[in-house]
């Protein structure tokens, strides 16, 4: 049970910066009020920001516990993605408060990390028939992430 409610936060994060975007609630770092698209890029930025911080200390604090809710078991790899998360959650928090530029540059490595892990889980799912719940409900995140990134980009980068 415990593992089922912790793998719904990542999906429960997009779905709140998409909520408080639609509503209309300023993100950080924006100006302004109602539904824009930067706003919404801002707020999955900063909800991503917070979730890659969270995971790296996650899968490097709590590495064993954290390895075993995915269906793994702990080896180094887990201090590697708790490095990347670190990087990628400040780099969230900076581009937040930039324009453009940051926003692309941060959206790359997310893309394409987020894009490939989900791979990576549906591979583990078909495959090793892992169907822990931080194996599955994560690819809402996983998918979810970059879609939301190569959409508002490309509408607010044009």
């Amino acid at each position: 049970m415990g593992e089922t409610l912790s793998g719904l936060v990542l999906p429960g994060m997009i779905a709140a910066a998409w909520i408080l975007a639609l509503l209309g609630v300023q993100a950080p770092g924006g100006s302004g009020s109602g539904f824009s698209e930067i706003n919404t890029l801002r707020w999955v930025l900063y909800f991503a920001g917070w979730v890659f911080l969270f995971s790296s200390v996650m899968h490097s604090v709590f590495a064993k516990k954290m390895a075993k809710s995915i269906g793994w078991k702990t080896n180094g790899f887990q201090y590697e993605i708790a490095a990347v998360s670190l990087g990628l959650g400040l780099g969230c928090f900076y581009a937040v408060y930039r324009g453009e530029e940051a926003w692309v540059a941060i959206s790359l490595p997310i893309i394409t990390f987020l894009l490939l892990a989900g791979l990576n889980h549906l591979k583990e799912m078909f495959k090793d028939k892992n169907f822990a719940p931080n194996n599955t409900l994560i690819l809402i995140w996983d998918f979810g992430v970059p879609i939301s990134l190569i959409a508002l980009l490309y509408t607010i980068i044009k």
